[in-house]
């Protein structure tokens, strides 16, 4: 009997000791799960704040709306904050319009946004160009000297396609850096080739080529980045490209730049399915 009542003991003593473990285990799980839960809410409200700020350099639409009568921009962030934005400005008769994808996307992203946002206005503003290609110009070595300050290399920049609407003599200018200029005129779809260098640091750098277009009456003006073009999905999970994004503006031209924004939505949304979105995504439609 007393061998047995040891028996007994111990294998109380040893359950008690395991469940007392357990407990302590389950008790730092939920206090690590408890401060995990802090942090995240701490970065996402942290997120959420910049994203406030990084909306402040966006043109509100009722500036836009000021200057363009038919127009549309499409924009979809990655993350909560994104390296593409779009800018605007007003000069005298000139209204500049430009959709930019900045190195990187999250908050490397846009604090990148920023810096070339800061640049372009100081292109225009502070040294008073109005040439597409000088105001690219000036806004690179903008980026260069801000980033030049930095103890360690930095190569970030931006790709941007950046339209100019010369009101007054019905003129219409345009320079990009990697990403090109589509638009529709009678039915046709053109493209204007960007320089292939970025704003930022290039191994031959090259001043930016102005464009002049003739204008035409319901002319149809694209300026995008590549998040659309290179968004994996579809049947085979391959990337949307841009034949595939021609052809789908081409076909919905005629349509009001409201109806082309909801479809170039639909079409991204139905394309990506149930896959991550690879990149920020900017369209910005102007008819004339």
């Amino acid at each position: 009997l007393l061998v047995l009542a040891l028996f007994v003991l111990k294998s109380y003593i040893a359950k008690r000791n395991h469940n007392d473990e357990l407990a302590f285990k389950n008790s730092q799980i939920s206090k690590q799960k408890q401060l995990v839960d802090e942090k995240q809410k701490e970065i996402l409200d942290s997120i959420t704040y910049a994203k406030r700020l990084q909306s402040a350099i966006l043109p509100p639409n009722d500036f836009v709306q000021k200057h363009l009568s038919k127009f549309f921009i499409y924009y979809q962030p990655k993350d909560i904050v994104a390296g593409d934005f779009y800018w605007a400005e007003k000069v005298e008769d000139k209204f500049f319009i430009a959709a930019a994808d900045s190195t990187g996307h999250g908050v490397p992203g846009a604090m990148v946004s920023v810096v070339c946002s800061n640049a372009l206005n100081r292109a225009i503003k502070e040294f008073k160009l109005t040439d597409t290609g000088k105001i690219l110009d000036k806004t690179r070595e903008l980026v260069l000297e801000t980033f030049e300050k930095s103890a360690s290399e930095v190569k970030d920049g931006m790709d941007i396609s950046l339209l100019c609407i010369d009101s007054k003599n019905q003129s219409i200018f345009w320079s990009g850096a990697n990403n090109p200029l589509w638009y529709i005129q009678d039915a046709e779809l053109k493209e204007i080739k960007a320089d292939k260098q970025p704003i930022g640091k290039t191994d031959s750098p090259k001043p930016f080529t102005t464009h002049e277009i003739k204008y035409k009456e319901n002319t149809t003006f694209y300026l995008f980045t590549d998040g659309l073009a290179d968004q994996f999905g579809g049947p085979n999970g391959k990337k949307f490209k841009y034949k595939q994004f021609s052809d789908l503006l081409i076909k919905n031209n005629n349509l009001s730049q409201k109806q082309q924004a909801d479809i170039i939505n639909k079409a991204f949304s139905d394309w990506k399915g149930d896959l991550e979105q690879v990149d920020d995504v900017c369209v910005i439609g102007i008819k004339l």
